[in-house]
């Protein structure tokens, strides 16, 4: 029973720490929009109510069970309180990173976007997109752990463990994707493609996460060595570098010195004459 136990435990957290990755590519890209002495307190607030809002659903599993129950159809399509909320959410995902994407690529959004910024950009409103964003992750999450088992301390740790580990990496994160623009826009098309993958999901079409996960993985060492690749190239070669050659001084005129014969370069003698 122990080993059980700890397999599902390692189980869980993997799996939390996992599918937080999402989440957390999010987190850094909205934060990283508000003022620098507001981002680490509008991170840690925003991920301390995702602990409380996931223990409450963690303590209503019963309730969250019922949200897989078929509402109607469409088109011969069932849809669920599930399904709705990961419509919602895959919509506000693609929304969210084409309307950034389009901001970093357009010159003319760029100015408009950094003007904007005192306005949008906002505490308050900031950490509480970061709130309904963990909500439709964590609906999955939790539905995946309560299949997986039904000892919630179990779940409850996993929890727990996965926000630490979000907590600690969320300021390197972010500040990494601050100094290399490149990055954040593979995160917001990673965006895209996971809420294309909510949207599939919401709509009946279950596509197996690992494919995903690996794609993302593939195109993250891609960047990497892109990365690697520049940082390279910045570095001086030593071979380039041209050492200075030493210019010569005045040379001395070659061949014999001449020597005074008999009676050249002496003085006269006297008398003579």
């Amino acid at each position: 029973m122990e080993s059980e136990v700890i397999v599902a435990l390692l189980a869980l957290i993997a799996m939390e720490v996992v599918l937080g990755i999402d989440n957390l590519v999010f987190i850094a890209i909205l934060s990283n929009r508000l003022p620098p002495e507001q981002r680490v307190l509008a991170r840690r607030i925003g991920l301390g109510l995702a602990v409380l809002m996931r223990f409450g659903m963690l303590a209503g599993a019963s309730w969250l069970l019922t949200l897989t129950r078929p509402l109607f159809a469409v088109l011969g399509v069932e849809f669920s309180g599930k399904d709705l909320i990961l419509l919602g959410g895959g919509l506000f995902l693609i929304g969210k990173a084409v309307i950034e994407i389009h901001h970093r690529v357009d010159p003319d959004s760029q100015t408009e976007s950094h003007a904007a910024d005192g306005v949008t950009a906002t505490f308050w409103p900031t950490v509480i997109q970061i709130l309904l964003l963990d909500m439709v992750f964590s609906v999955d999450s939790i539905l995946a752990a309560v299949a997986l088992t039904r000892e919630f301390w179990i779940i409850a740790t996993a929890i727990v463990v996965s926000v630490i580990a979000m907590l600690f990496s969320m300021d390197a994160l972010s500040r990494f994707m601050e100094r290399n623009p490149t990055v954040v826009m593979l995160a917001l098309a990673f965006l895209v493609m996971i809420g294309m993958v909510l949207m599939a999901e919401g709509v009946g079409v279950h596509l197996p996460k690992g494919f995903v996960y690996a794609a993302m993985a593939f195109a993250t060492a891609v960047e990497g060595l892109n990365l690697l690749a520049k940082r390279a190239m910045r570095k001086p070669n030593p071979a380039s570098v041209a050492t200075p050659v030493a210019t010569p001084g005045p040379v001395a005129a070659s061949g014999p010195v001449a020597t005074p014969g008999p009676g050249q370069g002496r003085p006269p003698s006297p008398g003579a004459g």
